[in-house]
């Protein structure tokens, strides 16, 4: 089996788990909000949501890692082989931080990981958008501007995904009180606001991958 197939694969598998994850997190949230079910059932449905949320966040990393490795070995990036080594690098430790996240509730060095992650994506972003314009702008790097715009697409959604974690912000708060001190009004309406306020920013991250699957595909090619 050729290296291309396999990367290939692999890079298509974080399309699957991405969207499919997004799906089962998305609907999991509507039984988070729902304030007729009774704490218990709510938590639980936050447990899923959280559990679901998981597989787009660790597929984010390395859908770029995995296309950026089959872009180079299918020559579609002009590039030394040492940038995909650091593209892999960079990836398996932002991968790492989203692990350590998920896991490192409570701890107290997560308030601290958590704003260093917030940074790193944002530097993320400048190198990935600022690489992706050259190219347009130089037809140098990228070979096709296909490739070019599923960079500044993925940059697109990376920005959404900062959108949401501005969005939720009010969220945890008004969670804690809810389990802590129970159900009211204010409490029911802070969380519904919270993740409607994400619904948006969800569906350009869906149309986002819709997208660059079809580029991925050239099902459309320009």
């Amino acid at each position: 089996m050729s290296e291309i197939l396999v990367i290939k694969f692999l890079h298509l598998l974080g399309f699957v788990y991405w969207l499919g994850g997004d799906l089962g997190t998305f609907y999991a949230s509507h039984f988070v909000i729902k304030s007729d079910l009774d704490k218990s059932a709510r938590v639980t449905a936050l447990d899923i949501m959280m559990g679901c949320d998981q597989a787009p966040r660790l597929c984010m990393p390395l859908i770029l890692a995995f296309g950026i490795h089959l872009a180079f070995i299918m020559g579609y990036m002009q590039m030394s082989s040492l940038w995909v080594v650091l593209a892999w690098v960079v990836c398996l430790v932002w991968a790492g931080m989203v692990l350590a996240i998920h896991f490192g509730h409570g701890k107290q060095w997560l308030p601290g990981l958590q704003k260093f992650d917030l940074n790193f994506r944002y530097i993320i972003i400048i190198v990935l958008a600022a690489s992706a314009v050259y190219g347009l702008v130089t037809d140098k790097i990228y070979q096709g501007n296909w490739l070019a715009v599923k960079m500044l697409i993925f940059v697109g959604m990376m920005i959404c995904g900062l959108m949401i974690r501005r969005k939720i912000a009010n969220f945890v708060p008004a969670w804690v009180k809810l389990t802590t001190e129970g159900a009211t009004d204010e409490v029911n309406a802070t969380i519904a606001n919270s993740i409607r306020a994400c619904h948006p920013y969800v569906y350009l991250i869906w149309a986002g991958l819709l997208i660059n699957a079809a580029l991925g595909l050239h099902l459309f090619i320009f």
